[in-house]
């Protein structure tokens, strides 16, 4: 148990970015760390700006940088959520004193490394406890975030974990050789437009890339170690890009509980003696 809880219990009384050019989400060049539920009873819930005393954060769908303009410029975006939402929502949560303990609820394939660290950052940095209920799945950088609570749920049919990093792209060289389509290298450096799907990937540019993934699995390896309190060649041994199912996920550390947002809500009633009244924070 973090110190954080300790201290609302007094109070109540009781990756990253990688060096390549053409990282994406979705049906781009490359694809980063990836590989509805109710609030309440009957899925009733109000704003946080209205009442309640445990707010729901909902990690749902892809976790991309930065919050969109329109869908309809960026129809690529639909399912994802912005970590520059989240972290300006936990921002709120943190100067709210009505709100005693933050929920975040996760079904998310994963998303962009540097998106899922500021998420799992913030949620660190809380003075409030924070419960994470997984749904569907907690991939990649959806776990990455799910890792930074107090306590981790999952239902019995959750998919949780697929730590690992991957940035394969579709090569279309040898595709635009046989319609007769040229790629004319036009740069200052041998390794700009490494990862151009126009292109061949050499060797040396292969090895530099693979070099970046590595180092930025370490890190997510890291994360995960020092989150859940694992020893660091146990997380490795795992991080391998495979996913989990509840119970082998809770044998292996990787949750705590099989439950859901009622199991949740009754481990917050045990740890602070409260009654918990569930808002959204949107």
């Amino acid at each position: 148990m973090k110190n954080r809880i300790k201290k609302i219990l007094i109070g109540i009384g009781i990756v990253f970015v990688l060096v390549a050019s053409f990282v994406t989400i979705k049906d781009e060049v490359f694809y980063w760390l990836f590989s509805d539920s109710s609030a309440g009873e009957g899925g009733q819930a109000t704003l946080c700006s209205e009442a309640g005393n445990v707010a729901l954060l909902k990690i749902h769908g892809g976790i991309v940088n930065y919050k969109l303009d329109s869908l309809e410029t960026q129809p690529e975006y639909a399912d994802t959520v912005s970590s520059e939402n989240i972290v300006a929502d936990l921002e709120m949560i943190e100067n709210n004193d009505a709100i005693k303990a933050i929920i975040v609820e996760i079904d998310s394939p994963g998303g962009i490394g540097v998106a899922g660290e500021e998420i799992m950052n913030s949620l660190l940095k809380s003075s409030k406890p924070v419960t994470a209920v997984i749904r569907e799945r907690a991939w990649s950088a959806g776990y990455m975030v799910a890792s930074a609570a107090d306590i981790i749920f999952a239902s019995r049919m959750s998919e949780v974990g697929s730590i690992g990093v991957t940035m394969s792209y579709l090569d279309n060289s040898k595709k635009n050789k046989i319609e007769g389509i040229t790629y004319n290298q036009l740069s200052t450096g041998k390794f700009k437009d490494t990862g151009n799907p126009d292109k061949d990937l050499t060797a040396e540019e292969k090895d530099i890339l693979m070099a970046s993934l590595k180092k930025t699995h370490q890190i997510f390896v890291e994360y995960i170690a020092k989150n859940r309190n694992m020893d660091i060649k146990a997380v490795e041994k795992i991080a391998d890009g495979n996913s989990f199912i509840a119970q082998d996920a809770k044998d292996l550390g990787l949750i705590d509980e099989i439950g859901d947002l009622s199991s949740a809500k009754d481990w917050l009633i045990n740890q602070l003696g409260i009654e918990p009244a569930v808002c959204i924070y949107e």
